[in-house]
Formats: structure tokens, C-alpha cells, sequence
């Protein structure tokens, strides 16, 4: 096979001649003896940019390639990779894989996703959405943005850049059970990030919007403003008292509670018994109003597909129903080590949407009276095995229904499952830049440490 330079052809082109090394990859593990195998072809470009203070800071233009394969023997298992698509380069990986599992032990949970597992349909789930955009055009918009951000309000003193990047990518899989799959996408974004203030009264924040589609990206200059408003917000932090108080995550910080979530109820943590949620499937761990779905067939949706990284058939599935945990998040492996089968999460989960239960940010701050609104999260102070809590956080603190002042310098703590629990409410003002579709979350009582 010919290395691709260049997309200018229509990425259907790309796709079957990728589908086409991935056949001749099969062959060549089969001829070396291997029992099973599998490859992973993908070719991607891209281009990002980043402005600073009205002056081009980066241009960068990228092209990627690879192909990964994996062999087994029995049940013993060998894996290596290739940047590099010429024939001799793809022959030699082949030969190496098969080297390693010949020198590896056998592990009885290796091997393929079980045949009849894999997917048979493949529809358009509308991922493909090329933006013809060239390095001039985007550092205009780059420079749309961060202008409009620092011409938002006197008190914008520095910006920490703003940026736009675009990529596109093609990426096929296929194993020794005849199945083969190809998939399209394209992720577009625009970001920037102001400084207010002098001194130590220095804030940062910013705004960005990540898609598919050109066309659903925010206005450049609208996420300019949107960022100095955040910024200036921020001046003029300080503690919050020390106490047990309500605590509001706004949906972009309520997203790190879900990923815990899923770090929690992955294959790999139960199987090691690293997780405060072993033995969890079909107990209620949030209230019994909370419902979470995940939904791989989402049009449109950033981590949507038709089948995961080993060829099983995605579908939509409920992950919790009236706070009741339905599932794990599992691969064939991991499955099989828990004695379990693969719930289609090889390669991670895709599109999660929490229910709401209630209104907007707004609604949501007035109905808490006294407490906390969290805007941002710092370290790293998670346990994983206990559930254990403790990070620093930034955000506002909110007196009688509405917001008072900026809090900076305060930790919140807590243990995770106590957290679930105390879920009272999931607002309505999803934010749609992140796999994990949630709105902000209400949570009824927290500790909450600050300086004083």
C-alpha cells in the first residue's frame, strides 16, 4: 500500500484501502501461525492554532498514521505497532507481535470478543463533517475571539492565548472472525483564555466550543466575551466559611463526579479490586429518581459508533435506572476475568446522558439558599479504592438564592459514595463538549473547608 499524503480524496478512498492492509495484515498473522488476530489501521490530519495578545503565537499542521497489531497464540497474547504503512514495515510488525506471544504466558481470559458478538449493521451516525479551513482563515477567527474577549472589559489585563484546531481522521478494525469495520470523524474547536486584575488579585478562566460540525461551533467572538465575563467574575476571591454546606457543581466540574463513576464500575478496577464499588451491579447508589444511559447510536454525538475497539455490536443501554447500578463497564477481557460478558465498552464508554430532574444553573443556585457553587476543580485528591474525596475548588459563594462573592483557596470533602447519595438534583443546562451530557448537580451537603 501507497502512503496516504493527503485527504484532498474523498475519505471513502482512504477507508477501503486501510480495509484493505488490515486484510493483508490478517493474512500474514494466519500464515505465521497465529490462532487469532487483530489490527487497528487509522490515518488522521489536522490543524491548530493559537494567537496571544493579537500576535500568532503557533501553527501547526499534522499528519498521523499507524497500524497496531495483535496476535494470539492459544491464549497467549503479543502486540506491536507501525507509524510507518510501507509493506516491509507492515510485514515486520506482524513478525514481532508473533515473537512477543510466543514468549508470553498464556492468560486464560485473552483472545478475541466472542464471534457472534460483532457488529452486522453499520449506520450513518452523522460523524463526518470535513472543514475546509486553512492556517490564514484560522488565525482570523483565533484573533476574532481573543480580540472581543479583551476589548469585553477594562479589567481584562493579559490572555493566555486563544486557539482553533480541526482534525479529521479514518480508522478501520478487523479480526480473524471475518468482521471489519470502518469509521469517519471530524472534531472541531475554538477556545480562549483571559487574564484579569493585577498582582496577586490575578484570575484566570475562558470559555470554549468543541463539535463535529462546523456549523455548531459558537460564534468566535461570542466565546471571546463569554470568557472575559467568566474572568472578571473571579475577581476579587476569597475564603468561604468552614462548615457542611450545599454544594452545586456547575455541569462542566459535575462531569469529573460521572467520570468517578466510571472509573469505579470499570472492568479493570473490579477485576483488581480497586474500587469502592465492587460488588455493586443491581444495588442503589444514587437516589432512586437518578437515571444514566448510555447512547453509542447518538447522531451526532461526540464519542457515538456502531461497534467499540473489538468489533461488538454497540447498542443503547441503560447504565442507571432509579439510582439502581444496571451494569459494569466492560471488555471481552475483563468480562471474562469477573466471570462476566462484555458490556461493548472496549476502548471506554461512549455517549452518557444524565436525566434531569430540574431546571437551569439559575433555578438551581436560588433554590440552595446557602452554599457553595463550584466552577473549578484542582489535584488530584480522589482514592479510588475507599472513595475517599478531597480537592480544591474555586467558584462563588452563594447567600439566600443568589450569588455573593468569588471563592478561591477552599477545599471540599467527602466520600463519594456518601456523594451519590446526596445528589438532590441534575439541572437542565446540559453541556453538550463532552461525551458525558450532563447539567450542573446539587449536591445537599458537602464539608467545605476554607482558610479562615
Amino acid at each position: 500500500m501507497n502512503e496516504i499524503s493527503s485527504f484532498d480524496d474523498d475519505s471513502q478512498l482512504h477507508l477501503q484501502q486501510l480495509m484493505e492492509t488490515a486484510q493483508r495484515l490478517l493474512e500474514r498473522a494466519r500464515a505465521l501461525g497465529a490462532s487469532q488476530a487483530e489490527v487497528n489501521c487509522s490515518q488522521s490530519r489536522g490543524l491548530n492554532v493559537s494567537v496571544r495578545m493579537g500576535e500568532v503565537e503557533t501553527v501547526e499542521s499534522t499528519r498521523d498514521r499507524g497500524a497496531a497489531v495483535t496476535v494470539y497464540f492459544g491464549q497467549c497474547k503479543g502486540s506491536a505497532s507501525t507509524a510507518d504503512l510501507q509493506e516491509a514495515s507492515l510485514d515486520a510488525t506482524v513478525v514481532q507481535a508473533c515473537a512477543i506471544a510466543r514468549h508470553t504466558e498464556s492468560d486464560p481470559a485473552s483472545g478475541l470478543a466472542d464471534a457472534e458478538l460483532m457488529a452486522k449493521e453499520f449506520p450513518d451516525l452523522d460523524l463526518w463533517h470535513p472543514w475546509r479551513v486553512n492556517a490564514d482563515e484560522a488565525v482570523d477567527l483565533a484573533l476574532a475571539s481573543e480580540t472581543a474577549g479583551r476589548e469585553a472589559d477594562g479589567r481584562i489585563s493579559n490572555s493566555d492565548s486563544a486557539s482553533v484546531g480541526s482534525v479529521e481522521s479514518v480508522a478501520v478494525y478487523a479480526n480473524s472472525h471475518g468482521f471489519i469495520g470502518g469509521a469517519r470523524g471530524t472534531h472541531h474547536s475554538i477556545s480562549c483564555a483571559l487574564i484579569a486584575g493585577h498582582g496577586e488579585e490575578m484570575r484566570r478562566d475562558g470559555w470554549y466550543s468543541s463539535v463535529l460540525a462546523r456549523e455548531d461551533l459558537e460564534d468566535p467572538a461570542a466565546i471571546g466575551r463569554l470568557a472575559a465575563e467568566r474572568t472578571v467574575a473571579r475577581l476579587g476571591a476569597r475564603s468561604a466559611p468552614t462548615g457542611d454546606y450545599p454544594v452545586l457543581f456547575e455541569a462542566e466540574t459535575a462531569r469529573s463526579l460521572i467520570g468517578h463513576l466510571l472509573g469505579a464500575i470499570s472492568g479493570g478496577a473490579l477485576y483488581r479490586r480497586a474500587s469502592f464499588l465492587l460488588d455493586s451491579m443491581g444495588q442503589r447508589i444514587f437516589p432512586d429518581w437518578f437515571v444514566i444511559d448510555e447512547r453509542p447510536l447518538l447522531h451526532r454525538g461526540l464519542r457515538s459508533a456502531a461497534f467499540d475497539a473489538e468489533g461488538v455490536a454497540t447498542r443503547n443501554t441503560p447504565l442507571v435506572i432509579d439510582g439502581v447500578l444496571q451494569r459494569y463497564v466492560l471488555s471481552s477481557y475483563s468480562a471474562r476475568r469477573l466471570g462476566l460478558v462484555t458490556t461493548a465498552n472496549a476502548g471506554g464508554i461512549h455517549n452518557l446522558q444524565v436525566a434531569a430532574n430540574a431546571g437551569g444553573l439559575e433555578e438551581l443556585i436560588r433554590g440552595m439558599s446557602n452554599g457553595l457553587l463550584i466552577t473549578e476543580l484542582m489535584g488530584q485528591g480522589v482514592n479510588p479504592v475507599t472513595g475517599d474525596y478531597s480537592r480544591g475548588a474555586a467558584g462563588f459563594w452563594v447567600e439566600n438564592g443568589a450569588v455573593a462573592w468569588p471563592v478561591d483557596g477552599i477545599t471540599i470533602a467527602g466520600n463519594l459514595r456518601d456523594m451519590f447519595e446526596a445528589i438532590e438534583a441534575v439541572g437542565n443546562d446540559i453541556d453538550f463538549r463532552s461525551h458525558i451530557r450532563t447539567g450542573s448537580i446539587l449536591l445537599g451537603k458537602m464539608m467545605v473547608a476554607g482558610m479562615d
